[in-house]
């Protein structure tokens, strides 16, 4: 599995934006995006000019850093996204929000989204009972998530939900923290994406 291994922080420097991919690491003093508002690199901060295709590549960047998708898996959720009815652009948007490990996040049972990923590939989390190692897992409404039964599992899961206790949860997930468990009660809707994404443009760029 192809997966990016460098410094996240450099991530969303590029971007401009918090991309909030160390959990709540980002919302302390020691985000480097507070303290250096500008891209990484020897020429960083030299004014360039930035074309209307790079203003859209970069709308597009931001939301494969977010989600944590390569680009061949970004082209078959874009696929799927156009073969869907309704907006293509909410489409894309809802296959990314309904991925095992965004819920996992979203519901507080991880620290990152790396985390989440970590735990759901060394098998700590059940969908329905059964044991899914699969990030990219797609949940449906009625699913329920919730951590294997081992001591250790249920104690990380435990420690995440208390630094995450003040992080609100998306209307599509019912969560419980005292049994550690999340149902899926519907599907997400273009107001549940948390993320300043201008999805229009990566269509545009997309569709070309």
């Amino acid at each position: 599995m192809v997966r990016y291994t460098g410094n996240k922080c450099k991530l969303c420097r590029r971007e401009g934006m918090k991309l909030f991919l160390k959990g709540q690491r980002c919302f302390a003093d020691k985000c480097a995006l507070s303290r250096r508002d500008y891209p990484p690199g020897v020429h960083a901060q030299k004014r360039t000019k930035v074309t209307e295709y790079g203003v859209r590549l970069r709308e597009k960047q931001k939301l494969k850093r977010i989600y944590g998708v390569q680009e061949k898996q970004f082209k078959l959720y874009f696929k799927e996204a156009v073969r869907l009815k309704g907006n293509t652009g909410e489409n894309l948007l809802m296959l990314l929000e309904r991925r095992l490990d965004n819920v996992v996040l979203a519901s507080g049972f991880s620290l990152s989204r790396n985390h989440a990923r970590q735990l759901i590939n060394h098998g700590h989390f059940r969908v329905n009972g059964r044991r899914v190692d699969i990030a990219s897992f797609q949940v449906r409404p009625g699913d329920a998530i919730e951590p294997g039964t081992k001591e250790n599992t249920r104690k990380i899961v435990a420690e995440a939900v208390e630094v995450n206790k003040s992080q609100p949860v998306p209307a599509w997930l019912e969560s419980s923290h005292d049994t550690l468990s999340t149902k899926v009660t519907g599907v997400p809707k273009r107001e549940d994406v948390p993320h300043p994404i201008q999805e229009q443009l990566i269509i545009e760029l997309c569709s070309k």
